[in-house]
This record gives structure tokens, C-alpha cells and sequence, in this order.
């Protein structure tokens, strides 16, 4: 049996209900991701860079700055950071000549290696015996909602 959509009111308490579990869990996820720095070397902001470059491949900061919806300065003060710990190197772009191309290192795609292992761990240990409709459903309706963002201005 498939339920109905629910009307705008409706959905717009139960979205808010998401909002009230998602802007908690992203900030103790961050705090555990840099409570582990010093393993792994990294911050949640380096962490983003070296995550989207190993899914995308070389970017430009630009680019990355709006796959990520943060500032171009601040993911540039990340990309600085990773490439002062030799995570990415700096390469010439020759479709533009300002805007150098960022790539991942083997140093960069062995910590991002260990992050993603670090987490898919500790991610095992969630209880309740979801399904993979539960979790579909899940994506679905945070990706309407970044849907919805999408044109937010982050600079």
C-alpha cells in the first residue's frame, strides 16, 4: 500500500523534526572526526577536501567550494592545510590558467583510506535494525531538502 504525500503544513513539521536530529548529529560527527585528528592527521574541513577529490579527481578550489556549499577562502585555507601535510599537491590547470587544478596525493588517498575505514566501523555499531527502504527513504528526503539549499549563498 503506498501512503500519500503529505500536505505542505504537514511535511513542513516533519521536516522541521529532521533539521532537529541533523544539526546535532553533524556537530558531534565533527567532534568525533576531530577528536581523531591526531590519528589520522586530519580535520573535518581537510577531511571534505580529501573525500571530494578521491570521489571527483582533480578540482579547482572553486569547484570544490561550490560541490561543498562553503566559501572559496575557506576551503582554500583546507586545501592549504592539506598540502602542508603533503595530502594534495597543487597542479597547473590547462583549462585556466589562474585556477590550479588540487590533486590527491598517495599520502592524501591513504588518510582519507583510514577516515572512511575509522568511520564505516564505528557506523556498524548503529542499532535498530534499520532496512535498506529505511535508509533509502532517509537519503531521499535529505536530498530533497539540499534541494532546496541549493542556491544558498555561502560566501
Amino acid at each position: 500500500m503506498t501512503e500519500k504525500p503529505l500536505a505542505p503544513d504537514e511535511l513542513a513539521l516533519r521536516l522541521t523534526e529532521v533539521f532537529a536530529l541533523v544539526g546535532p548529529l553533524y556537530r558531534r560527527v565533527q567532534r568525533k572526526v576531530e577528536q581523531n585528528a591526531p590519528i589520522e592527521g586530519v580535520s573535518v574541513g581537510v577531511r571534505a577536501v580529501l573525500d571530494l577529490l578521491r570521489e571527483n579527481g582533480p578540482m579547482t578550489v572553486p569547484q570544490m567550494g561550490r560541490a561543498q556549499a562553503l566559501s572559496r577562502q575557506f576551503v582554500q585555507r583546507m586545501v592549504n592545510d592539506a598540502a602542508e601535510h603533503g595530502m594534495v599537491e597543487v597542479t597547473p590547470n590547462p583549462e585556466h590558467q589562474r585556477s590550479s587544478l588540487i590533486r590527491l596525493t598517495p599520502k592524501g588517498d591513504a588518510t582519507i583510506t583510514a577516515v572512511t575505514t575509522r568511520e564505516g566501523a564505528l557506523l556498524r555499531e548503529v542499532g535498530g535494525d534499520l532496512t535498506d527502504a529505511e535508509v533509502t527513504a532517509c537519503v531521499k528526503v535529505l536530498g530533497h531538502m539540499l534541494d532546496l539549499f541549493a542556491n544558498v549563498d555561502v560566501n
